[in-house]
């Protein structure tokens, strides 16, 4: 269903701006129409995110413990068929963990992170890469965002299908003041701000976890909108 959009007709004629002469400058009447256009297109690209976590009594143990363990999860995800330019480290970090009690203090060890993102080329196997990660030692995973692969592809359909919402509108208008559209003087596109990627799966291994774990997690892709609007300047007579 299309939204709303403004349409707004302008039948102007003015002198020139010092107004010195008495001849008048006559300007078009011109029609200026918004238009939108929506694409749906199945996701073909999938990242997600993979993370190592380790706690040991001192940093140099808790930094070795984690190295070992993310060693492992990338071994496991290279030999699941994912290329090197598909893994990318995302964050690390080592910090100190403290105890409070009675207002006091005490430190309890250090937990180093290692955050992997993790590029899935196939959809279908998302929820074999989730497993895979969790198998070899991940902490957590999650964070799973879809996509296209020739996005500027869908932007650039989107787009022509807004020009030519706001060209059959601004023909709408026109017509209703008994008018014809003449020639399109401008086009005018409105970028929105990319959405923030929204997680889809996400859960944490440890204590209680053997039974959600024990399957391949289930992912629906669903369907992908690429939107764009546009504004147009026509003339009319």
């Amino acid at each position: 269903m299309r939204s709303l959009v403004p349409v707004a007709l302008v039948l102007a004629f003015a002198t020139t701006a010092a107004a010195q002469t008495d001849t008048a400058v006559p300007q078009h009447p011109s029609v200026v129409a918004a238009g939108e256009g929506v694409v749906k297109r199945a996701p073909d690209r999938a990242w997600l995110t993979v993370t190592a976590e380790s706690r040991a009594k001192n940093p140099r143990d808790a930094q070795k413990q984690n190295a070992d363990l993310m060693a492992a999860v990338l071994k496991k995800l290279r030999s699941s068929g994912l290329p090197e330019d598909a893994l990318k480290t995302r964050g690390y970090d080592l910090q100190p963990e403290f105890d409070y009690n009675n207002g006091r203090q005490t430190l309890r060890g250090y937990v180093a992170r290692n955050s992997l993102e993790v590029r899935v080329d196939e959809i279908g196997k998302v929820g074999e890469i989730l497993d895979a990660a969790v198998a070899s030692g991940a902490t957590s995973v999650g964070q799973v965002r879809f996509d296209l692969k020739d996005r500027a592809a869908a932007e650039r359909e989107a787009l022509r299908l807004a020009v030519e919402d706001a060209r059959q509108r601004a023909e709408a208008a026109a017509a209703g003041a008994g008018l014809k559209l003449d020639r399109i003087m401008r086009i005018e596109e409105h970028r929105a701000q990319p959405m923030p990627p929204r997680p889809m799966v996400a859960y944490r291994t440890g204590v209680g976890a053997a039974e959600s774990q024990a399957a391949e997690p289930p992912i629906e892709a669903g369907e992908l909108e690429v939107r764009a609007s546009v504004t147009i300047v026509a003339t009319v007579r």
